[in-house]
């Protein structure tokens, strides 16, 4: 049977997948704002302990299993020829699967050329999870993503350009308030440079990274609203679809871009229009945070 070496994270959309760990952590661990992965020392796991992990799950319950997802934290830095042998492994084992996903960070994407990108994706890893956070420069370098915009949007090409689709996330209120509006437009530029097939928000909340957070002058719930306004006004790709439904966020929104432009900014200026007659509710800083482990 699976064995998890805990906590295990996925993507919302990959709720329906089966989880299979072939690396433990995360192979950077050093962005400030992200306490994910801060218990665990990275490590690849044996592909002996991943075959048999396979190898002991009921063949009645493997022809159900359609999508895998590969954890921990960008499971693509698996060596290439290695992660091919996994990817076979999967598809013998379930005649079903349409499709294997993974977080992919620009670490990971470094490792593996554009060649090798479309062989994995002939053998069906056909979606990264990539956080960009900011295409802001002085907020990357801030919370020690360890690459630059631009060397971010070129491994996220490099994995468009290989068939791959992308979603790719990004952080209200990551900039505090003295960058917040630059953060939305250099973010917003990023996205429209790339036009990922999804991108989604989070916002900035508390999980083992008091440190980072200590040293910003957090947001409000109104420089919020005004940062994803601002964001969502800039925002230009051919076309994305754009989230903002993690349990971070205190307001969802969902739409096509650039279809949903004008209809999406003004869920916002309701949104702030309906705060308002709540008082001191929008100039309080938004109190979400996980601690249970």
């Amino acid at each position: 049977m699976l064995q998890y070496v805990e906590p295990v994270f996925r993507p919302p959309s990959e709720a329906r997948s089966l989880i299979l760990q072939i690396t433990v952590g995360c192979s950077h661990n050093r962005c400030a704002f992200c306490g994910m992965y801060k218990m665990k020392r990275f490590r690849l796991k044996p592909l002996a302990e991943i075959f048999a992990e396979l190898a002991g799950l009921p063949p009645r319950w493997c022809v159900t299993v359609d999508r895998v997802f590969l954890a921990d934290g960008d499971a693509l830095v698996y060596p290439f020829a290695e992660l091919c042998l996994i990817l076979d492994r999967l598809a013998a084992y379930f005649p079903a699967l349409t499709r294997v996903g993974s977080y992919a960070s620009p670490n990971s994407l470094t490792t593996k050329g554009p060649e090798q990108l479309a062989l994995l994706r002939e053998k069906k890893l056909r979606i990264l999870y990539l956080g960009l956070e900011s295409g802001d420069e002085r907020t990357l370098a801030a919370i020690g993503k360890g690459f630059t915009a631009g060397e971010l949007a070129g491994e996220a090409l490099k994995a468009r350009q290989a068939g791959m689709k992308l979603s790719v996330t990004a952080i209200l209120g990551l900039a505090g308030r003295s960058r917040s509006l630059e953060h939305a437009r250099a973010t917003a530029a990023w996205v429209s440079r790339v036009a990922p097939e999804y991108f989604s928000l989070l916002t900035l909340f508390q999980r083992h990274n008091e440190q980072f957070i200590g040293s910003l002058e957090q947001c409000t719930r109104r420089q919020l609203l005004m940062e994803a306004r601002e964001l969502l006004t800039a925002l230009n790709p051919v076309r994305t679809i754009l989230r903002s439904n993690h349990v971070s966020n205190f307001l969802s929104l969902a739409g096509n871009y650039p279809r949903d432009r004008q209809r999406l900014i003004q869920q916002v200026d309701q949104t702030l229009a309906a705060m308002e007659r709540l008082p001191g509710y929008l100039d309080s800083i938004p109190g979400y945070e996980e601690a249970y482990y």
